[in-house]
């Protein structure tokens, strides 16, 4: 403290004041997140609570339970668990593929331009989707798709045992931007994975089968089952692709498609539920992030412990 004066000590030993700790919080870099706060605000937080108020409202604007109660219908409750088996199959498979992948692109000593070629083309794959992914998958398997009509001319014929317009068609399609999601998401999990760990289990005798069991799965077993949950949720919420593909009066509806249906259709029109069953969606999600949320922070504490 030599140099300063009294009255400069005690200022600087006094408590900041709410000026002073405003000032020290605000900085003009705040600005350059306000766009996404607002837009987050607008278009996400607003309709959200929008779908949870109106789904306990009538059309007159009063309380009531009738719209939730809806929800516990056969016909409903059979389209959130269509919606779910779909969700944990292509998540699942699209795990599968992408763990494999990604592994051989960190840990495979592959060449180094099949690991760009391959990261790159998983950032546009996985935002792949919508109509454009379903008319692909119909242009190429489609009962005229180009792989469709040359597997018939050798004598292979897809249909009429395959559908694409159903539960297993959707499934594949999917799995198609599942997978590129799962790449870029393991790839740097792998990478976290320190040589030493491996040096050191092989100078304590282990082989590799023993490496991957007791050491290598369990570090990266919280970022598969957080990616899982990620997936999940991923393709729970898609609507525009099964629309191309079932929304036309297919062999399969998800919730996404009844959801739509009731704000739509000129039949089954009933915003009451249409909300509800919104709300539903909303509940399923929340818990997909919590487990998403929960497997990251685990898979962070590994990857922080890796990199000291």
């Amino acid at each position: 403290m030599a140099g300063l004066t009294t009255i400069e000590v005690s200022k600087a030993a006094s408590p900041p004041t709410l000026r002073r700790r405003i000032r020290g919080w605000w900085s003009w870099n705040w600005l350059g997140i306000l766009p996404f706060i607002i837009f987050i605000i607008a278009f996400q937080l607003m309709p959200a609570l929008s779908i949870v108020v109106k789904s306990f409202q009538d059309l007159n604007g009063h309380f009531t339970l009738d719209n939730i109660n809806s929800l516990n219908t056969p016909l409903i409750l059979g389209t959130y668990w269509s919606s779910i088996k779909l969700s944990l199959f292509s998540a699942v498979g699209g795990a599968l593929i992408g763990f494999f992948l990604a592994w051989a692109i960190t840990l495979g000593h592959l060449p180094g331009w099949v690991r760009s070629a391959i990261l790159s083309f998983s950032g546009v794959a996985s935002n792949f989707g919508g109509v454009p992914l379903a008319f692909a998958f119909i242009a190429t398997i489609g009962q005229v798709g180009i792989l469709t009509v040359a597997l018939k001319s050798i004598g292979i014929f897809l249909y009429p045992d395959f559908k694409l317009y159903s539960f297993t068609g959707l499934v594949i399609v999917y799995i198609y931007f599942q997978i590129p999601l799962m790449v870029l998401i393991m790839a740097p999990a792998f990478e976290g994975l320190r040589k030493e760990w491996r040096e050191a289990s092989e100078n304590l005798g282990a082989t590799r089968f023993q490496y991957w069991r007791y050491v290598a799965l369990p570090i990266l077993l919280p970022s598969i089952a957080g990616t899982c949950a990620l997936l999940f949720g991923n393709a729970f919420g898609a609507q525009a692709t099964a629309y191309a593909l079932v929304g036309g009066g297919g062999q399969y509806t998800v919730i996404t498609l009844l959801v739509g249906s009731q704000f739509s259709s000129d039949t089954f029109n009933n915003p009451g539920i249409g909300n509800a069953l919104a709300f539903g969606m909303i509940v399923v999600m929340v818990i997909t992030i919590f487990i998403y949320s929960f497997f990251r922070r685990m898979s962070g504490r590994w990857l922080k412990v890796g990199g000291e």
